[in-house]
């Protein structure tokens, strides 16, 4: 009897530290797609073109349809997230990103091709909802920054991959572009098949009161020591969702979380991070550089973007995502600062100016770019979750793109200085916002969370 305690006690230990990893690491590559699937189109939107003559507008359509498939899978990604469970709907998100990319890489029609970047984007904005949701649900608290941000590391792997991908294909041929789409179809397969390995949510199953057993036997391998306290909150803030048929998610019990993530995600874009990612060469052309020395910061963006989301993961459990906002902000502010200098002196460097822009970038994956999604996924009750976090991803993915679509309008009517200057502004009102607002995550379960934000004032 005594050996069969110290079998399950190992037993429970192993499961904790490498099951729960594993599985946060299979969803993440959902963010894995999500970062390629976006940034997959930059290396075959000349040669779709060309292949069906498209005018300016259509051109335009072509490259921008998957950005309004995301929104749209944004706003949406809380029904199915909340009505089938977090793990149907990865499988839904699969499907939708193997879908489109085999559909994009065989289709001779125009028409089809779009349909298919849509749902592409579709994937992309339901996956940005509830892969974050569901590592944020299984993670323990000492770890859930790290594992959630998983999920922004792979984002920015996806694209760098993406990139690589791209150079090498493009050796090929003409028809080289297909190959560039469809090659997502492999992840994508990957995917799909490795979902059927990770376990629903206990928290979702509780909350639906389905499946009693198997909630526990899941949060017994996530938190072996502490799984009953866990398991009486998770099924008494499910009493309290019970007295209500349909708890809705715009009431005074959660303004403060809404408020909280619609600034974040507000800052998030008002920061110009997607003008820069977008715009890289078109900025570095105006800021004086040639096309070849463009071409290399833009690779330069990207590593830099790797190089410190890598850092901010490794830290986020460590010193808190206050600590990591604070030091991001003032970076990203100095950054811009300097950019703004640079564009008011005509003696400056264009090759400076670089510089200065992998300064932000650093900044901001230290920062923004790591915390937003672990932030937003913490910061909502369990039964509203879902839908928190598409009111959070939804004002993400509505402002990228309409700063992306405002950006090149800007820079042509006030300069480039006077656009950086306007996100520097917004920089130094979102440093005060984290210093005065924003409550720190680190190391606190979902259901104390939750607790600390219902008790206390914004302001």
């Amino acid at each position: 009897m005594h050996r069969k305690f110290k079998l399950i006690n190992i037993d429970q230990y192993f499961m904790k530290n490498h099951i729960v990893k594993l599985w946060s690491v299979v969803v993440a590559l959902g963010g894995f797609l999500f970062g390629f699937d976006t940034a997959v189109i930059s290396g075959a939107e000349k040669a779709i073109e060309q292949y069906w003559q498209l005018t300016i507008f259509e051109h335009g359509f072509t490259i921008s349809v998957a950005l309004m498939g995301t929104v749209i899978g944004s706003l949406l990604g809380s029904y199915p997230t909340d009505k089938l469970g977090r793990k149907k709907t990865l499988y839904l998100v699969a499907l939708a990103y193997l879908f489109a990319s085999l559909g994009t890489a065989f289709t001779g029609n125009w028409y089809l091709f779009v349909v298919f970047r849509f749902v592409g984007g579709l994937g992309v904005g339901a996956s940005s909802v509830t892969a974050p949701i569901y590592i944020s649900e299984i993670a323990p608290p000492d770890r859930r920054g790290a594992l959630v941000g998983l999920f922004q590391f792979n984002v920015v792997l996806g694209i760098l991959i993406s990139y690589l991908s791209n150079y090498l294909i493009n050796q090929l041929g003409d028809e080289s572009w297909r190959l560039m789409l469809g090659i997502q179809a492999v992840p994508s397969l990957l995917f799909l098949i490795a979902i059927y390995f990770i376990r629903e949510s206990p928290r979702w199953l509780l909350m639906k009161g389905l499946r009693r057993d198997e909630a526990i036997e899941t949060l017994s391998i996530i938190n072996p020591l502490g799984y009953h306290q866990e398991l009486i909150a998770i099924e008494n803030t499910a009493k309290l969702k019970a007295a209500k048929e349909s708890p809705a998610l715009f009431v005074k019990a959660y303004r403060r979380p809404l408020i909280l993530a619609g600034l974040f995600a507000f800052f998030n874009q008002l920061s110009g991070i997607n003008a820069i990612i977008y715009y890289a060469p078109r900025i570095f052309e105006m800021a004086g550089l040639g096309v070849h020395s463009s071409l290399l910061s833009t690779i330069g963006i990207g590593m830099t973007n790797f190089v410190f989301t890598l850092l901010a993961v490794q830290l986020i459990d460590k010193v808190g995502r206050r600590m990591l906002m604070k030091i991001g902000s003032l970076g990203i502010i100095i950054s811009l600062l300097l950019v703004v200098f640079s564009f008011n002196n005509p003696a400056a460097s264009g090759m400076y100016i670089s510089l200065y822009f992998m300064f932000f970038i650093a900044c901001f994956a230290f920062s923004q770019g790591a915390v937003i999604w672990v932030f937003m996924a913490e910061i909502f009750p369990n039964q509203v979750r879902a839908k928190g976090q598409t009111f959070g991803s939804s004002i993400h993915w509505v402002l990228a793109a309409l700063v992306t679509f405002a950006f090149p309008i800007l820079a042509e009517a006030l300069g480039g200085m006077m656009t950086f200057l306007f996100f520097g502004v917004m920089m130094v009102l979102q440093l005060v916002f984290v210093i005065w607002w924003m409550p720190e995550t680190k190391g606190i379960s979902l259901e104390a969370i939750e607790a600390q934000l219902a008790n206390e004032p914004l302001a």
